[in-house]
């Protein structure tokens, strides 16, 4: 949502009355201040797992889910579609609610406009590669399935995490925000790798990978730069 910023009127010309909503005029405020682009995003992941649901869990994971064996003999669009496969409704909903909490800083630095939005589900759907080829490289030639867009959702953590340093632009690599929120997520990854994945809700057999949540996170933390430059966002 992009707050609308009113000129002051010139001297002795009419005053500009407040914005509807304001504190001064009060109105009907938003459900969800976020870049329309965060929303379709969230939306997408409950959508996805809304249909997901009327299959059987097996079959869409062996169907759509995210293999590095697979990937080597021939099947690289897993990399896309397992990022839209879920265990369950409470893994769909964490990830959604996660993409929509840090998304919105992302989305609002690469820009308005459909060539911020295109921006913007690009690198949503680049980090959530670089997640799991993270998850292929411990896991090279096995048979193992991986899904949920928890990778995804990690690189615009990571990606926040550098707008947060850089308060509101693209901050350094290493500042205080990166390095704080960086360390705290490798901890979490660390119990859930120790603790077989207990605080993420199940998703059957499927493999949820800690390997593609830190690998996210750390793509987050590097293209933010270059997709803000490309998106004209100097």
């Amino acid at each position: 949502m992009h707050v609308l910023r009113f000129e002051a009127p010139a001297q002795g010309g009419p005053g500009t009355p407040p914005a509807r909503g304001s504190a001064d005029r009060p109105g009907p405020q938003p459900m969800v201040n976020a870049p329309w682009p965060v929303v379709a995003v969230t939306l997408a992941i409950v959508a996805a797992y809304f249909v997901q649901s009327r299959y059987p869990l097996r079959w869409v994971e062996e169907a759509l889910g995210f293999s590095p064996l697979l990937m080597l003999q021939g099947h690289p669009e897993r990399l896309i579609s397992s990022i839209f496969v879920h265990g369950n409704w409470a893994h769909a909903l964490m990830n959604a609610a996660f993409c929509l909490a840090f998304g919105a800083p992302v989305a609002r630095v690469l820009g308005r406009g459909a060539g911020g939005a295109a921006a913007y589900f690009l690198f949503f759907l680049a980090t959530g590669v670089f997640a799991s080829f993270g998850f292929a490289a411990t896991h090279w030639n096995q048979n193992v399935l991986a899904i949920g867009a928890s990778g995804a959702a990690s690189g615009l953590m990571g990606a926040a995490a550098r707008i947060i340093g850089g308060q509101g632009r693209v901050g350094p690599l290493f500042s205080p925000a990166v390095l704080q929120m960086g360390g705290a997520w490798v901890i979490i990854n660390v119990i859930m790798a120790l603790t077989g994945g207990l605080l993420i809700p199940g998703s059957g057999d499927a493999v949820i990978g800690w390997e593609a949540h830190l690998a996210g996170f750390a793509a987050g933390v590097l293209l933010i730069g270059p997709f803000a430059w490309l998106a004209g966002r100097r």
